[in-house]
C-alpha cells in the first residue's frame, strides 16, 4: 500500500514540473502563433500538435534518440556535465511535458486570438511596453483559456504511460508513476493495489477536468 502512495507522490511531482514547463513554453508559442504572421506558421502549429496524435511509444522512441546517451542532447549533457537523463524522474518530466504540450499551446493560441488587438494597440499608444501590454492587457484577458489548457495538461501528465515507460522505465520509488504502477500491479495480480491506484487516478482526473470546464471561456448563446 505504501508503494501506491509513493507512486502518487511521484506522479504529482512529475505532472507539476511538466505542467510548469508546458505553461511557460506553451504560452510563448501560443502567443507567437496567435499574433505573428510568417511563412510556415500553420505547418509549425501542425508539427507542435503531433504529440496529441502520435503513438506514445513512437514518441518515446524519438525522445530516446534525442535525450539518450548517444543522442545530440543526451550525449552533450553526459559528456559536458556527466548527466544521464534516461531512467530518471527528470526523463519522466520531459516525456509528460512533450505529450501534454499541445494542450497548453492550442488553448493559449485560441485564448490570445479572442483578445481584441485594438486593446493592445491602445495600450501601446499610451506608452506601455511590449511586455507590459502582454502582462497587463493580453494575459489578463486570456487567462481563463490558458489556465483551462494548463489544467488539461496537468491531467494528461498525470496519466502519461507509453513515452514515460520508454525513457524512464519502471523503477519503484524513482520512476514508477501512477499509470505505470497500475500496469505493474495488474501484471503481478495485485488487484487491490490496482483498484486503489485506478480510483485515485480517476478521481484526480475528474476533478481537474471539472475545474478546466468551469474555467474555460464561455461562449455567448446564439439569439
Amino acid at each position: 500500500m505504501g508503494d501506491a502512495w509513493i507512486a502518487l507522490a511521484l506522479s504529482l511531482k512529475v505532472a507539476l514540473w511538466a505542467t510548469v514547463l508546458d505553461l511557460v513554453l506553451g504560452v510563448a508559442v501560443g502567443w507567437v502563433l496567435a499574433r505573428k504572421r510568417f511563412p510556415g506558421r500553420e505547418l509549425l502549429d501542425a508539427l507542435l500538435t503531433l504529440p496529441m496524435v502520435m503513438p506514445p511509444t513512437v514518441l518515446g522512441y524519438y525522445l530516446l534518440v534525442v535525450i539518450g546517451r548517444n543522442g545530440p542532447i543526451g550525449g552533450w549533457l553526459h559528456d559536458s556535465f556527466g548527466i544521464n537523463l534516461i531512467f530518471t524522474w527528470q526523463a519522466a518530466v520531459i516525456a509528460a511535458a512533450v505529450v501534454a504540450f499541445p494542450l497548453v499551446a492550442k488553448a493559449a493560441r485560441s485564448a490570445f486570438e479572442t483578445v481584441d488587438p485594438q486593446l493592445e494597440q491602445a495600450a501601446r499608444v499610451l506608452g506601455v511596453s511590449g511586455m507590459g501590454v502582454f502582462l497587463r492587457v493580453t494575459l489578463p484577458l486570456a487567462w481563463r483559456g490558458v489556465l483551462a489548457g494548463t489544467l488539461l495538461a496537468f491531467a494528461r501528465s498525470m496519466g502519461e504511460f507509453g513515452a514515460t515507460l520508454m525513457v524512464a522505465g519502471s523503477i519503484p520509488g524513482k520512476t514508477q508513476t501512477l499509470s505505470i504502477a497500475v500496469y505493474e500491479a495488474v501484471q503481478a495480480g495485485q488487484d487491490d493495489t490496482a483498484n486503489l491506484l485506478v480510483l485515485v487516478t480517476s478521481v484526480s482526473c475528474i476533478l481537474v477536468l471539472l475545474a478546466a470546464t468551469r474555467l474555460a471561456p464561455t461562449r455567448k448563446a446564439l439569439p
